[in-house]
């Protein structure tokens, strides 16, 4: 799985069938088969849902997202202050849902990894709580048609959706959950990475071959986590000091792939020139997956000259293994599927 020298690795999902003897206690089982996914194809993962095009983090966003192709759907985790994992891309909230509406007395300061943030937070409310509030558009330049429709949903039920859709299109939806700011949670006593193996476990997807990958951009949860499951572990990154091939070399040893900005491949003028990260991972052994592709202009590289679909052509022909998008249409038409 981890020593591999080709500078493109593809990655095609495996079976999800699982053989059970008599002997075996009886597990939830998926009946769907794997997707048959072309050689050099990346997989397309649909940033928070299908987020240019619903609020983030919603059920109806995350639907959309593989109705359009998506491989893989992507639930940011965070907890509620009785333990329950819900998808936000944040702990605080403010911005996304109607919380500052519904409940102006709750509005608090904290620091979270060493930022001062002011905001309602999802640990300081019950499920219950939350379950009153309604998403909305995070962004301003995009459509707020759907804002104050769709709940916040939880992991459990994010999960759920996936293996609804898996069957309905007769091949796995892929989950690609992120553990937000672990350090934190885990030290008010809201560990998020216990809460999330179990409801993984209890669909039979603690496997090293399941449509699933793990991601955070701290390594100690992850290092912890790589003794914990089988299930495959994603290192973000965000700096250079952490793509050195010294630094890939390392993140092998309990990573399954490293999950990258574009603008680490390849910078945004036109004359840039990309970088040896795709070639230094694979020659670690380490996937590669790039994020985030957006086609407003404020988000895509001026290299691009307005048109996203080049950048995917790019991130294609330099060898990405798997794509963030908040348009997983585009990625899709882009790949040509």
């Amino acid at each position: 799985m981890r020593i591999r020298s080709s500078s493109v690795l593809r990655l095609v999902l495996p079976s999800l069938l699982v053989a059970c003897t008599p002997a075996q206690a009886p597990r939830p089982v998926p009946t769907v088969r794997a997707p048959v996914l072309p050689a050099a194809a990346p997989l397309v993962i649909a940033h928070r849902g299908a987020s240019g095009h619903r609020p983030e983090h919603t059920l109806e966003g995350y639907t959309l997202a593989v109705q359009m192709g998506a491989d893989f759907i992507e639930p940011d985790l965070v907890s509620t202050k009785d333990g329950v994992l819900v998808a936000r891309h944040e702990n605080e909230i403010g911005a996304t849902t109607d919380v500052a509406s519904k409940f102006a007395s709750r509005k608090t300061r904290k620091v979270i990894d060493g930022d001062t943030i002011s905001g309602w937070f999802t640990e300081d409310f019950t499920l219950a709580e939350l379950r009153t509030l309604r998403a909305n558009e995070r962004l301003s330049f995009r459509s707020h048609a759907y804002d104050g429709q769709f709940l916040i949903p939880t992991f459990d039920e994010v999960l759920a959706l996936a293996d609804s859709l898996g069957r309905t299109r007769g091949h796995a939806v892929g989950v690609y959950p992120e553990t937000k700011h672990p350090t934190y949670f885990r030290g008010i006593g809201l560990a998020i990475e216990e809460p999330m193996l179990r409801s993984l476990r209890a669909r039979g997807l603690d496997r090293a071959d399941a449509p699933v990958f793990i991601q955070s951009f701290e390594s100690g949860n992850l290092r912890t986590l790589s003794k914990q499951t089988r299930i495959r572990l994603i290192q973000l990154v965000s700096t250079a000091p952490q793509v050195t091939p010294a630094a890939l070399r390392d993140m092998a040893t309990y990573a399954y792939g490293v999950g990258a900005n574009t603008r680490q491949i390849v910078g945004g003028d036109s004359s840039a020139v990309p970088t040896t990260l795709i070639a230094d991972a694979h020659a670690a052994g380490l996937r590669v997956h790039v994020w985030t592709l957006r086609p407003e202009l404020v988000f895509l590289a001026k290299r691009y000259g307005g048109d996203p679909i080049a950048e995917v052509h790019e991130m294609l022909r330099l060898g990405v293994d798997g794509m963030f998008g908040d348009y997983p249409d585009q990625v899709v038409r882009g790949l040509r599927r």
